[in-house]
């Protein structure tokens, strides 16, 4: 697809990844709908993606009620007379103390966040793509949901959750032309990882910023220009990418596939 004269929408887009992503896209010829439950931060980044020479209008966007979900696209569509891509950006950790410490708010909370507002929100934008003839959907998952990350087993239990979501919509494209991918990031210098540091205590938040100290980290930009990519690759649908260290990229593909049972190769769910 071609980024020009598109219609992005990118939740989480106060800051960060979702930032960088808005300000790309923006810098590229689209329209942005900068979606985000902080007002301040969503409208830094207009002014910045304005200042870029690009397009952008803010939006209130709590991921975890279907109400305002509802209103980002109502919002998109009068604003820019509908989407394009959809951007499933926004996230948040358990913090501490650590699951199964924490309370049942904190991890509930993650999960609404991470995974539950991923499935609304993409539920409620296929239909809206498919009228408008196809379009893009991608999810912000992380390496740890490829692995057992122990330091934060909810938000791990949930990252796996995108993953499988983006394979298991594979058939979106041969039966829509809606194309679902997902980008998987090691540790990226935002505002996610410092605020989960800040929410610690002693001896605690001791080890976890030395361990940070330790940990190369990635530049939001660089996952921005994964997920430009995947926008762009009009093949991509069902990857998982995985975005490491120096803008390392690599698709992961599942430990299990299916054999084709009939004429259509997607309906597998297996990404060639």
């Amino acid at each position: 697809m071609q980024v020009k004269g598109q219609v992005a929408i990118i939740t989480g887009a106060g800051s960060g990844i979702g930032r960088a992503t808005a300000q790309l896209l923006a810098r590229e010829g689209a329209s942005i709908v900068v979606a985000d439950v902080n007002d301040a931060g969503a409208r830094e980044t207009v002014s910045l993606s304005e200042g870029d020479g690009g397009n952008a209008a803010p939006v209130h966007v709590e991921v975890t009620e279907s109400a305002d979900i509802d209103a980002m696209f109502d919002f998109a569509q009068k604003t820019y007379g509908g989407f394009d891509i959809l951007y499933n950006n926004a996230g948040i950790t358990t913090g501490a103390p650590r699951w199964p410490d924490c309370s049942e708010e904190q991890w509930q909370r993650t999960i609404a966040v991470d995974l539950i507002g991923v499935i609304e929100a993409t539920r409620k934008a296929i239909p809206l793509l498919k009228a408008r003839g196809g379009g893009v959907i991608i999810h912000t998952a992380s390496l740890a949901g490829l692995f057992g990350f122990q330091a934060d087993p909810v938000y791990c239990a949930a990252k796996h959750g995108v993953v499988g979501l983006t394979r298991a919509l594979v058939n979106l494209k041969p039966e829509a032309n809606i194309r679902v991918n997902c980008v998987c990031p090691a540790v990226v210098n935002t505002p996610l990882v410092t605020s989960g540091i800040n929410r610690l205590t002693g001896a605690e938040r001791e080890e976890a910023e030395r361990r940070l100290k330790l940990m190369p980290m990635l530049a939001p930009e660089e996952i921005a220009g994964a997920v430009y990519d995947l926008i762009r690759d009009d093949d991509a649908t069902g990857v998982v990418m995985g975005v490491s260290l120096h803008d390392t990229r690599r698709v992961v593909d599942p430990p299990i596939t299916l054999p084709v049972t009939s004429g259509d190769p997607n309906a597998s769910g297996m990404r060639r």
